[in-house]
């Protein structure tokens, strides 16, 4: 977990900083980030499937903090609330 929010935290400082992107955002988030989105709800299938419950989250209205991208997020007050 700590290799994920580490690359995580540098995507994150990477778009929040003045750097000039290789690709429009456009881009960026219809592409690689959607397909990483894609690939962990596949994982979370997967995880159901072999009997390892993942718990059901309502992200609409989870607090959003920019720059928070540690395993520090507050956690969801009930499923789908």
């Amino acid at each position: 977990m700590k290799r994920f929010f580490a690359g995580l935290k540098a995507l994150d400082d990477y778009i929040a900083s003045d750097a000039a992107l290789s690709c429009t955002p456009e881009k960026l988030f219809q592409g690689g980030l959607a397909d990483m989105l894609t690939h962990i709800g596949q994982i979370s299938l997967l995880r159901r499937l072999a009997g390892s419950h993942v718990r059901a989250e309502n992200y609409s209205r989870a607090e959003i903090v920019a720059g928070r991208v540690g395993s520090e997020q507050t956690p969801p007050e009930r499923e789908f609330n």
